[in-house]
C-alpha cells in the first residue's frame, strides 16, 4: 500500500481537560483548538491530540501513562525542544541522551504522567545501521506465513 496515510491523533486521558489544554499550551507550545469538558483538542504543527476525561474516553478504558513518540528531524531539534520545554516549565523526566539503541531523545510528562518521548533516530546516519539487523527475510517469510 503506498497511499498516503495521515499522522495518527492519540487520544490521552486527563483528570481534567482545561488544566491538561492549559499545559500543553503554556508548558509545550501546543495550540488549544477546543473542548473545556470531556474531549478536547490541541495541536502544534501536524501533531493533534486529543485529551480526555474519565467521561469521554474510547471504551472507557485508556489508562495513563498513554507514551507518545514524536520523531524530530536531527539532534539538534531534540536538544532545541528539550530548551524549550524546560524553559516553559515542562515536567522533564530525563534529559536528552544518545542512547546505545541509536536515538537521541528525551523524556516529558504531562500533569497526569502521559509521557512523551522525544527522539532522532539516528541509526541511519551510521555506516552499519548502528547494527540494525537487517530482517527483510524475516519479514517477508511471516508474511507468507500468513
Amino acid at each position: 500500500m503506498t497511499d498516503p496515510f495521515p499522522s495518527a491523533a492519540p487520544e490521552i486521558p486527563v483528570g481534567d481537560v482545561t488544566s491538561a489544554a492549559l499545559y500543553y499550551e503554556r508548558c509545550l507550545g501546543f495550540r488549544w483548538d477546543w473542548g473545556t469538558k470531556g474531549i478536547g483538542q490541541v495541536s502544534r504543527g501536524g501533531c493533534r491530540l486529543f485529551l480526555t476525561d474519565a467521561t469521554s474516553r474510547t471504551g472507557g478504558v485508556a489508562a495513563v501513562p498513554v507514551v507518545v513518540w514524536i520523531n524530530l528531524e536531527s539532534k539538534a531539534a531534540v536538544d532545541e525542544l528539550h530548551e524549550a520545554w524546560s524553559a516553559g516549565g515542562a515536567r522533564i523526566v530525563a534529559t536528552p541522551e544518545s542512547k546505545p539503541w541509536n536515538l537521541h531523545e528525551f523524556t516529558a510528562a504531562d500533569l497526569d504522567g502521559n509521557l512523551f518521548r522525544v527522539f532522532h533516530d539516528f541509526a541511519w546516519e551510521l555506516p552499519d545501521r548502528g547494527g540494525r539487523v537487517d530482517d527483510t527475510e524475516e519479514q517477508d517469510a511471516a508474511r507468507a506465513r500468513t
